[in-house]
């Protein structure tokens, strides 16, 4: 028995559209697409994270759970408003419960140092700069999630308490931030 692979590419694309998630199509530069590729860039920086930290430790397996949970926000910002009722909540669907679990995430971190006062100059170290890089994508990721699942979805205060969270990290890695301003401005 010969088993054929399915190509990579398709070419349905090449005309600027894409396929959702339960049917329909839309532009590639559409709200949806530009939702959910910022949520994919923000899972790919914290895979440059994972990649730098090696695999046996708190932050990994931390990351590890957030990536999974991306999967899930993607899924519903790819899904068009009138498919949503096919969500499954926790699996396609963004959940409050989610929400909470990072909140508990923050507040676990916010125990183990103390967090700087004022602004930081990031860069303390790779994976601190780089936390602070996945922050930034999912503040855009935010943004635009505004317009690709407006409330009830969970989906923009699941990525406000992401974007929380990664701050959170990226200090807590730090170990001691670098204030913007110093002793002697």
């Amino acid at each position: 028995m010969v088993v054929t692979r399915e190509k990579v590419y398709t070419r349905v694309g090449d005309d600027g559209t894409t396929g959702l998630f339960y049917g329909g199509r839309v532009a590639k530069d559409s709200s949806l697409p530009r939702a959910y590729g910022a949520v994919d860039e923000a899972q790919a920086v914290l895979g440059l994270v994972r990649a730098e930290l090696g695999r046996e430790n708190e932050l990994n397996d931390a990351l590890v759970h957030i990536m999974r949970d991306l999967w899930v926000l993607m899924a519903e910002l790819a899904t068009l408003p009138e498919n949503r009722h096919k969500l499954a909540d926790g699996k396609s669907r963004v959940t409050a419960e989610m929400v909470t679990k990072l909140e508990h995430m923050i507040d676990a971190l916010d125990e183990k140092f103390t967090p700087p006062s004022e602004f930081v100059v990031p860069g303390q170290n790779k994976i601190s700069a780089l936390l602070d890089v996945a922050r930034t994508v999912v503040r855009r990721a935010e943004r635009h999630a505004i317009s690709a699942a407006p409330a009830p979805s969970q989906a923009g205060p699941y990525l406000n308490r992401l974007s929380d969270l990664l701050w959170t990290l990226a200090r807590w890695q730090e170990g001691e931030s670098l204030p913007v301003r110093s002793v002697t401005d």
